[in-house]
C-alpha cells in the first residue's frame, strides 16, 4: 500500500485512545480486540527488554509488552494501579497486550488531517507512530500496531 493510499485509509477510521505517561496515543479500534486490567505475568528470561511477561488469557499463552518502555518513555511514575490496563492488540493472527496507564475514549479521525510523526521519528524503522492527530487542543500519537508489536508482514520481513 502506498503513502496516499494509507493515509486515505486512516482518514474515518476509529481508534482506541490510551495515556502513557502524559502522552496520549491510539490504536486502531479493528486491532484492538479487547482491554482487561492488569495482572500477574510470568517472566521470561532472555527476552527483549520491553516484554514485560506472558499471560493465560482464555486458553492463549499472550505476550504483554511494557507501552513505556516499547515508545522509549521513562519507567517513572509508575502507573495508578486502578487505571492500568492490558491493550490487547491482533496483529497478523497473534495477540499481544500493550501496558498502559490508563484508557482513554474512542477517536474518529473522519474530517481531520493526519499529520506525519515529528521529525527523527520517521527515521527509526522499528517507530511505531504512524502519524500524529490533532485532539483538544493536544495532540494523539497514532499507532502501527504491525510495527509496534514487531509482526512479521508476511514476506518474512519483522516491522
Amino acid at each position: 500500500m502506498n503513502a496516499i493510499a494509507a493515509d486515505s485509509a486512516a482518514q474515518g477510521r476509529h481508534w482506541l485512545s490510551f495515556r502513557i505517561g502524559t502522552q496520549l496515543y491510539a490504536a486502531p479500534l479493528d486491532e484492538v480486540s479487547e482491554v482487561i486490567r492488569d495482572g500477574d505475568l510470568t517472566p521470561v528470561p532472555g527476552a527483549a527488554p520491553d516484554l514485560l511477561g506472558v499471560r493465560h488469557l482464555r486458553g492463549r499463552i499472550v505476550p504483554v509488552m511494557d507501552g513505556r518502555r516499547r515508545l522509549g518513555l521513562p519507567a517513572l511514575p509508575a502507573a495508578d494501579p486502578a487505571t492500568a490496563r492490558v491493550v490487547m492488540l491482533a496483529q497478523a493472527g497473534q495477540r499481544v497486550g500493550l501496558r498502559v496507564d490508563a484508557v482513554g475514549e474512542l477517536l474518529c479521525s473522519d474530517g481531520i488531517e493526519i499529520a506525519p510523526p515529528p521529525p527523527g521519528r520517521a527515521s527509526r524503522n522499528d517507530d511505531p507512530v504512524s502519524g500524529v492527530l490533532a485532539w483538544q487542543g493536544g495532540f494523539v500519537a497514532l499507532l502501527d500496531v504491525r510495527r509496534l508489536c514487531r509482526a512479521d508482514d508476511g514476506s518474512g520481513h519483522v516491522a
